[in-house]
């Protein structure tokens, strides 16, 4: 279809302006308030939840492991020390 000259063309025919949408500001409760502090404690609530905790029998023998093991390096390092000690004082005298 053609248009004719002079004839107006129709509001709907023309490109619109879009109106400018004003932005909306979403303010988040601050970490510190008293509703982010509870949900913050409500999550590690159900992080705590979810832990697998070791029987008594993994962590008695786990803690043996740890005491022996202590032992045995505090008695290497106190070998060294000794032996590195009396090679210095020899050097030195």
């Amino acid at each position: 279809m053609a248009v004719k000259k002079g004839a107006k063309s129709k509001k709907s025919d023309r490109p619109q302006k879009k109106k400018a949408v004003p932005e909306v500001k979403t303010t988040t409760p601050s970490p510190y308030s008293i509703a982010g502090i509870k949900g913050f404690i409500g999550e590690v609530q159900g992080e705590f939840h979810k832990i697998a905790w070791p029987d008594k029998k993994v962590v008695m023998g786990s803690t043996g492991v740890v005491i022996v093991l202590v032992m045995l390096i505090s008695l290497y390092l106190g070998a060294v020390d000794l032996f590195v000690g009396n090679i210095v004082t020899s050097i030195l005298k």
